[in-house]
């Protein structure tokens, strides 16, 4: 018994070129989505009362400029080695 709260965060890309990334960043709270950051949107997104709260006060604040700096940071950087890797076992 207990709740769950988690955050996930993923780079979706069928290529190298930037224009080809997304970060995204969710967070869930017991099994349900509840505010998003999607880089191709570039704001936080709420799906519940709570996330959409969240996602106002994000937007406003600092929050979302740093999450805007993100897709470089963790996405571009790293992706060529997963896209590398995938296409050599291809």
């Amino acid at each position: 018994d207990g709740f769950w709260n988690y955050v996930v965060t993923h780079c979706d890309f069928n290529s190298t070129d930037s224009k080809d990334i997304t970060f995204i960043q969710s967070y869930y709270y017991n099994k349900l989505e509840i505010v998003r950051f999607d880089s191709s949107v570039g704001r936080y997104v709420g799906y519940t009362e709570l996330g959409v709260k969240n996602a106002e006060a994000w937007n406003s604040g600092p929050e979302v400029v740093q999450m805007r700096n993100e897709k470089e940071r963790y996405c571009v950087n790293n992706v060529g080695n997963d896209y590398r890797s995938a296409v050599t076992k291809s």
